[in-house]
């Protein structure tokens, strides 16, 4: 894949990753409002939404396999973030605003800064793709573009309506209706088992795809750079991390995986700066005798190890003395390199 088509599958990842947040958000919003014909279309717009996902990821999946996995890795783990913060703003919604006609009309304005958000998503993407020639794309954030203008039309629409309702409600107390008695607290349970779910099933694959990406050499480097430098003390695989003297610090480093020193190193160029930590991580950074190699167990290693490369047994035990030092891979490295 070119990096043309990276960049373009980054857009579309994102893009994916903001349909499936609104997914969740206008289930909670639908099940807080009552019946009528903005209820009908949130309803519609709803089932529009799923629709733009699923033709982003058929889109994704026609540009085929080769792009950079460790960018797949983020897209699925920016759906899990989507999903998730969607999830925990449902109860909150419930429960704001002076009654229910108040809770709707929030929920409108909310809606408008969320199409307006689509929007730019679209627009964004549906430049870039024209910029690098991919008119398939194109044509799709179009497509998608318009969906969401119209609908952003259609809520602007409703707000004066959904206002004077307020105003009869809290200022003349002619209350049109109850949010308790439109079965939001059901139907806000319900979608918020299943955004648990969706998340759920979303960072399992972003694990499993970040594993696989960890085999592309310099990837797990990348990624402990990336984290390193957001991370916070309880981030990093060394316990109580900021309390320990050098030499502590310096004893826990040898057993580490390129990730974690990358994320250690990272950690500490940003806060304490310790000359001989960094020499220490730099000296242990390298590449790993073959790419996710740190990502094996011993029997894992040991069975590689089996298929009689004795250059390979001899890159893995020269990392193996300088980095975990595990007895069973070491063993059988000697074994290799002296039966060849």
């Amino acid at each position: 894949m070119s990096q043309s088509e990276q960049k373009v599958v980054q857009y579309l990842n994102e893009a994916h990753a903001s349909e499936l947040g609104l997914v969740q958000v206008l289930q909670a919003q639908i099940a807080m409002t009552p019946d009528g014909t903005y209820r009908k279309a949130l309803e519609k717009h709803l089932g529009e939404t799923r629709d733009h996902a699923r033709r982003i990821d058929g889109r994704v999946a026609d540009l085929g396999p080769g792009g950079n996995p460790f960018q797949t890795a983020m897209g699925w783990a920016e759906d899990a973030l989507a999903q998730t913060f969607a999830m925990a703003k449902m109860p909150f919604d419930l429960m704001r605003g002076s009654g229910g006609e108040e809770k709707v009309l929030k929920n409108a304005k909310d809606a408008c800064a969320a199409e307006a958000l689509e929007i730019a998503t679209y627009t964004a993407l549906e430049h870039l793709a024209r910029a690098v020639g991919d008119e398939t794309t194109a044509k799709l954030a179009a497509s998608i573009r318009s969906d969401e203008e119209k609908m952003l039309d259609r809520v602007m629409r409703e707000i004066p309506k959904l206002t004077d309702a307020v105003v009869r409600a809290d200022v003349h107390g002619d209350r049109s209706y109850d949010v308790s008695e439109t079965g939001a607290a059901d139907a806000v349970r319900e979608a918020g088992e299943q955004a648990k779910k969706a998340a759920r099933r979303a960072n399992t694959r972003a694990r499993s795809t970040a594993r696989q990406a960890r085999k592309v050499p310099g990837v797990a480097e990348a990624e402990g750079q990336i984290k390193g430098a957001a991370a916070s003390e309880q981030d990093l695989p060394i316990a109580r991390y900021d309390s320990l003297t050098v030499p502590d610090v310096l004893d826990n480093l040898n057993g580490l995986s390129q990730i974690d020193l990358a994320k250690v190193d990272a950690y500490e160029r940003k806060n304490q700066k310790r000359s001989t930590v960094l020499d220490r991580t730099s000296a242990l950074r390298g590449q790993e005798p073959w790419p996710g190699y740190d990502e094996l167990t011993v029997s894992e290693v040991i069975a590689v190890l089996g298929e009689g490369d004795e250059d390979r047994a001899k890159r893995a035990r020269a990392y193996e003395r300088s980095h975990k030092n595990r007895a069973g891979v070491i063993d059988t490295t000697k074994r290799e390199t002296s039966n060849a």
